[in-house]
């Protein structure tokens, strides 16, 4: 745990040690989204395209409780910097609360909504069928993963981040297992398919929130940080958490909005692009992993530097982990350049399939070079507490991202590499903005 939060305690190597638990648990996070891929790609191109949109639809839907999470994973880190610690408690509860009931409508919603949403929007009936066989299912997860994310950001804020490792490989674990079992129908249970697929990842996030919840209790010190003491809902600490969540809240949602958009504007090209993008989606996601653990490790930093007075550090911060992520994800990229064929393999079994995703597997090399830097500056912005300014970004890349997207796809139908090229639009504009903002220093004297 840290002491004192300036640039001297902050070398790479302590910046590495905070990170890499935080990268192997968005491994096994993102791992658990692969085996999902790799289990359905040997069912069937429907059911695999399906799980994309399913999934990524989910996904949005869970930004709106992560967006929360971040934002009193911001405050926490604050009071962190600050010596504050004593009130770190109080800010986890009061989330926690809140997420519940979140989970509860958001659940809601999506039983009533997602039928009115998706019937319209997709073309297949097949895919549909599917789609929504996923969905139902799988939004029962909201009531497990947004108490699970409050613990995240706790975890995150105070620098302890070794358990999100142990937790991940427990979740990982959890959801191989009943993949196996459900999908395929293995002892004694009925073939479920892409539903299968989906009542595994609620039971791997469950087991995730267990394990949350026995490590607080034996390896932390709850008096520390007042978590042994539950106490009485605070509205008003409920209105200042939301002053920094709602914008983050609003911004994830919108950019995994447009990122559903983009699937929903492929699916029009067909079963088989849109099973394509599901392959690739894993892929990608491999060095997605790298560059968001620094991403996410800069912004609670850059949180605590702020809050322990440092802020002439900020930006000599950012450049450390920029350098530092470049390096991890170049690796990960040399690889995916030289070996695409053995890497899709794990994915699908088809031939076919190969060969229409290996000419995507070149598009990823040149997203990520842009991503790599583009991510840490914008989460470094959300860092500093002025969530609305990162939600104007948002809103400029997802207005450049849409009519990228609208070009390609839909008016040119373009080959699928040229579409997932649209996602450099995207981290162009908030790498390009992100960076304005900050190098003019008018987020200095924001307090939290």
């Amino acid at each position: 745990m840290m002491e004192t939060f300036d640039l001297s305690s902050l070398s790479c190597r302590r910046i590495w040690l905070l990170t890499w638990p935080v990268m192997v648990s968005l491994l096994m996070q993102h791992l658990i989204g692969m085996t999902d891929t790799a289990f359905l790609g040997r069912v069937g191109e429907v059911e695999l395209g399906a799980a994309a949109l399913g999934s990524i639809y989910y996904l949005a839907v869970y930004m709106i409780g992560f967006g929360f999470s971040i934002g009193a994973q911001i405050i926490m880190a604050r009071r962190n910097g600050e010596g504050r610690v004593a009130e770190i408690g109080r800010i986890f509860y009061c989330g926690c609360r809140f997420m519940a009931a979140l989970a509860a409508g958001l659940f809601l919603l999506s039983y009533f909504l997602t039928p009115l949403v998706l019937r319209p929007a997709i073309t297949s009936d097949a895919v549909y069928a599917e789609t929504m066989r996923y969905v139902n299912w799988r939004s029962l997860g909201f009531f497990v993963v947004f108490v699970a994310v409050m613990f995240r950001a706790f975890f995150v804020a105070v620098t302890d981040t070794k358990v999100l490792t142990l937790s991940s490989v427990v979740m990982l674990l959890t959801n191989v297992l009943f993949n196996y079992v459900l999908i395929f129908g293995k002892c004694g249970f009925p073939v479920l398919g892409v539903a299968g697929a989906a009542i595994a990842s609620v039971i791997a996030e469950a087991a995730g929130l267990v394990f949350f919840i026995v490590y607080t209790r034996r390896r932390v010190d709850v008096e520390k940080y007042a978590l042994n003491v539950f106490g009485r809902f605070d509205w008003k600490l409920l209105r200042e958490i939301m002053d920094t969540s709602v914008w983050t809240m609003l911004q994830l949602f919108i950019a995994v909005g447009i990122w559903f958009g983009f699937f929903l504007a492929v699916e029009h090209l067909g079963e088989q692009p849109l099973a394509v993008v599901n392959i690739i989606r894993s892929v990608s996601n491999i060095s997605f992993m790298m560059f968001s653990a620094f991403a996410t490790v800069t912004s609670s930093l850059v949180s605590n530097l702020i809050g322990a007075g440092h802020s002439d550090q900020v930006l000599k911060l950012i450049r450390r982990t920029a350098g530092l992520a470049f390096i991890g994800s170049g690796a990960f990229l040399v690889i995916f350049a030289l070996f695409p064929d053995p890497i899709l393999r794990i994915f699908t079994d088809s031939a076919v399939l190969i060969d229409a995703t290996r000419e995507t597997m070149y598009a990823i090399v040149i997203n990520t070079m842009i991503q790599t830097g583009a991510y840490i500056v914008y989460n470094a912005v959300s860092g500093t507490g002025n969530t609305r300014v990162a939600l104007l970004i948002e809103l400029i890349a997802t207005v450049v991202y849409g009519v990228a997207i609208y070009i390609v796809v839909i008016v040119l139908r373009s080959s699928v590499a040229l579409c997932w090229l649209c996602d450099s639009t995207y981290a162009l504009t908030i790498g390009l903005a992100s960076f304005l903002y900050l190098w003019s220093g008018r987020w200095k004297n924001r307090r939290v």
